[in-house]
């Protein structure tokens, strides 16, 4: 601690008191009412209390005052300029204290509003090691609701725009984990600069296989999330460490691939796996270092779910692929009526042309007869766990979800046969019910071998019929070949033995359904969803059909 400063425990209260002036009493009371705006600027009351927005002067004096007090030291005053004086002092203290910064100058841009951005040129000092550091951040101004006063309305994310949360905090010090070089599968280095998409793949691949790899750690500036199993991030490296060889599943060609594609739109995922082995070659995301969608995503697959409903009624023997099936254009079920995309039917065709037309009510028409067979059950889940692996606890190397069919009844079971409703999939989970069809049994997707941390991986407890998945591939190729098959144009220029199915999802408060399309071509399956993109075909087909000609 700094001198003459120190921390107490008042009521349950963190509170640091820096030359006999606490962050209690009135400001304490100031900083847990917060600020507000709204209204006019008058003054009332007997102390002549001010309401209404902050003025423009008011936003610059105390935008001024803050950063003046912050880059000084003064943390205890930068705290009392606040609305959290209770959050923000520590947070402020610690910047010099357990951040290590030995000299900072702040410096404020022009307002927008009630909204300050500024520029931190600081310097870092660490056991003999010193570096600049430079960042962007900014703050906004509100009126105090107890005292009138203009405040800074804290938020951790003023102090650095990486602190998210009030349990994360700017450390220095030895890298919790040691540096990894993460390879491909041929030993080619991947790295997030000329990778973003595994921006956050590498991060975690780190955390968990940095102190194992064999490396070095290095000395960083880095946010401490304060959440187990969450990694910290990287603001700035003093001292770089030795990095360990860490070898991924990932095809730096297809990744390069998947990179590209996802880039046609603003927010787009694509997942490629490989049948035979479950190894991911290629993640990627548009935006790049944001959540991880294709891994982490819990979004309804609309139709490509239609390849475990298809396999589900194949095993039952309530269709097969060359005899014809009901194809209307409605069907009600359970007061619920579900329609064909621009209420088309077909009459006298074999389910296989329903498949690959995308026919809804071909699969919900049957749902009572699945019922009969599995003693009031849908079957859906059981078929989704039992043979595709979902929701068997994958262990990628990474943290990944694993997919959720949840027991539903009436409209809203009718509804997940055809992948709407309350079906949770991500890219990384259809691809792999792709690559299941494919090679007729679910290997669990992985990015880290196995053997490397001695992983389990998920076993389904069968595999698919050989006639099923035999018939389950030929309407997939019919989907991506025949003239009438809804992936025949994205799936053109793919070249080898190749396979598909696309979808659409219709989302709350969305107004264009989200575009999902998966397929296989060799020994290469791949799945992408674009967010309001529309049919699947549209516009996750063309990033699909990109990854999977990178192979």
């Amino acid at each position: 601690m700094r001198s003459g400063v120190k921390v107490a425990i008042v009521g349950g209260v963190f509170v640091v008191v820096a030359g006999g002036v606490g962050y209690g009493g009135y400001n304490l009371w100031n900083g847990l009412t917060g600020g507000s705006d709204g209204g006019t600027v008058s003054t009332s009351g007997t102390g002549g209390k001010k309401t209404g927005p902050v003025t423009s002067e008011e936003v610059t004096a105390t935008a001024k005052d803050f950063l003046a007090a912050w880059a000084g030291g003064e943390s205890d005053r930068a705290a009392q300029l606040t609305n959290d004086p209770v959050g923000s002092g520590p947070a402020l203290l610690g910047f010099r204290e357990q951040a290590k910064v030995s000299q900072v100058t702040i410096t404020p841009g022009p307002a927008a509003g009630t909204t300050v951005p500024f520029t931190v040129k600081a310097t870092v000092s660490y056991e003999g090691v010193t570096k600049p550091w430079t960042y962007s951040s900014r703050l906004s101004v509100v009126r105090g609701l107890t005292t009138g006063r203009p405040l800074v309305d804290w938020k951790p994310g003023v102090l650095h725009p990486k602190l998210t949360s009030k349990s994360a905090s700017i450390r220095t010090g030895g890298a919790k984990s040691g540096e990894i070089q993460a390879v491909d599968h041929k030993g080619r280095p991947l790295t997030a600069e000329k990778y973003p998409s595994l921006g956050p793949v590498l991060d975690q691949l780190r955390e968990r296989y940095g102190s194992t790899a064999g490396g070095r750690p290095g000395v960083e500036v880095f946010v401490d999330s304060g959440v187990e199993g969450v990694p910290d991030t990287t603001l700035l490296t003093l001292a770089k460490g030795e990095p360990g060889r860490l070898e991924t599943t990932i095809d730096a060609d297809v990744q390069a691939a998947a990179e590209q594609a996802v880039k046609r739109y603003g927010s787009a995922s694509v997942v490629a796996v490989k049948p035979s082995s479950g190894a991911v070659r290629a993640v990627a995301n548009n935006p790049a270092n944001g959540f991880n969608t294709a891994f982490l995503g819990t979004k309804a697959p609309g139709s490509t779910l239609k390849i475990v409903t298809g396999a589900l009624l194949l095993e039952k023997g309530l269709v097969k692929a060359d005899q014809v099936a009901e194809c209307p254009p409605t069907a009600t079920y359970y007061g619920r009526t579900f329609k064909n995309l621009d209420g088309f039917s077909l009459a006298d065709k074999p389910f296989a042309v329903s498949f690959a037309r995308s026919c809804n009510t071909a699969f919900i028409k049957k749902i009572d007869d699945v019922k009969e067979t599995e003693g009031d059950d849908f079957g859906l889940a059981r078929e989704a766990k039992e043979v595709f692996g979902i929701g068997l606890e994958w262990k990628t190397g990474i943290t990944s979800f694993d997919g959720r069919i949840p027991e539903a009844t009436g409209g809203e079971a009718a509804a997940q046969y055809i992948g709407q409703g309350t079906v949770q999939m991500n890219p990384l989970n259809v691809a792999s019910i792709t690559a299941t069809a494919k090679a007729g049994v679910f290997r669990q997707p992985y990015l880290v071998a196995p053997d490397v941390d001695h992983r389990t991986l998920a076993v389904a407890e069968r595999r698919l019929p050989a006639s099923v998945a035999q018939q389950l591939r030929e309407m997939m190729r019919r989907t991506a070949t025949a003239s009438y098959g809804t992936a025949v144009g994205p799936m053109a220029p793919v070249r080898g033995d190749k396979g598909a199915k696309t979808g659409s999802a219709e989302v709350d408060g969305q107004e264009t359904s989200d575009s999902w399309f998966t397929a296989f071509a060799d020994d290469l399956a791949a799945a992408a969803v674009v967010e309001g993109g529309g049919h699947g075909a549209t516009a996750a087909g063309p990033i699909v059909a990109q990854v999977l000609n990178a192979d």
